[in-house]
């Protein structure tokens, strides 16, 4: 756990930080955007120019450590068959969803076109997001954990994290609060005023059944490439899907999606925890080394 919190507050100063930034930044009128994605943006900035720098006094800042111990070759095809199987795991649950008219189709979809360009950025910025966010958790995070604490530990300890900093996200200042110093101070206390919602538990609970989904990968494989494949294919569904259907909550069955995106929740924890027991066994049977 002490590795868990280390991480931690990695992160919780690099989202300090852009607390004590966002106002002098706003206040140049160099960007034109919401006072909180302004804050999440700085944050998400200093996490990347600072993390080489943080592995460093860790002693993690090799290939193998953040989880590129393999040829370039075998990275490549695992992302790309990672990639295949999480968009496929991801349809499954979308279509369970629209069958259960938890989801309905958009009766005001976009044209052809448009959808094809969303769907190449979803294509892109998934494949970004799975390499940072696997290079972070399943790669540094599980590796540090793993030298110390051993398998299990890394597995819940590094889901665990992985569940809690997806809703640590600032959000936007009641009415009338005015965003100076004192605004985005107040901002950066509803973090955690937010994090630990009830409303916030089955979207947790799906996401740290994602995290030991791609924990229990990255320990079979011995390295992230196809987590980063099956990542990227998860967040491709997730924003393609949003794209053609709309959140239906007088669904008799709605309370089986949460509030955090309006696809995970219950039944996806409940379907990747249940692929993530079914995983571990094949795996143990048939000791593969790789996807």
């Amino acid at each position: 756990m002490r590795i868990t919190g280390v991480f931690f507050s990695y992160l919780l100063a690099c989202l300090v930080l852009a607390a004590l930034l966002a106002y002098p930044l706003v206040e140049t009128g160099w960007v034109a955007v919401e006072p909180q994605r302004v804050m999440g943006r700085l944050a998400q900035v200093f996490m990347l120019l600072g993390f080489w720098t943080f592995l460093k006094q860790l002693r993690l800042a090799d290939r193998t450590s953040v989880g590129f111990g393999a040829a370039g070759r075998v990275l490549r095809r695992s992302v790309g068959l990672g990639w295949i199987q999480g968009t496929l795991i991801l349809v499954v649950l979308a279509l369970a969803l629209v069958a259960l008219q938890i989801r309905i189709p958009d009766a005001d979809l976009e044209r052809w076109p448009v959808l094809a360009s969303k769907a190449v950025q979803a294509l892109i910025g998934g494949l970004v997001i799975g390499v940072l966010e696997e290079m972070f958790f399943r790669g540094a995070l599980y590796t540090a954990i793993r030298r110390r604490d051993g398998f299990v530990a890394a597995v819940v300890w590094s889901a665990f994290l992985y569940a809690l900093v997806h809703f640590m996200k600032p959000g936007a200042l009641p009415a009338g609060v005015p965003f100076d110093f004192a605004g985005s101070g107040r901002m950066l206390v509803g973090v955690f005023v937010d994090l630990f919602q009830w409303a916030h538990l089955d979207s947790m609970l799906a996401l740290f059944a994602v995290g030991v989904f791609l924990a229990l990968v990255r320990e079979r494989t011995g390295h992230i490439g196809w987590c980063i494949g099956l990542h990227a294919g998860w967040v491709f569904v997730i924003q393609v899907s949003r794209r053609l259907t709309d959140g239906n909550p007088s669904a008799p069955l709605a309370f089986l999606v949460g509030e955090y995106d309006g696809t995970i929740g219950l039944l996806a924890a409940a379907w990747i925890g249940s692929l993530a027991l079914v995983f571990w066994i094949w795996s143990r049977q048939s000791r593969a080394p790789h996807p």
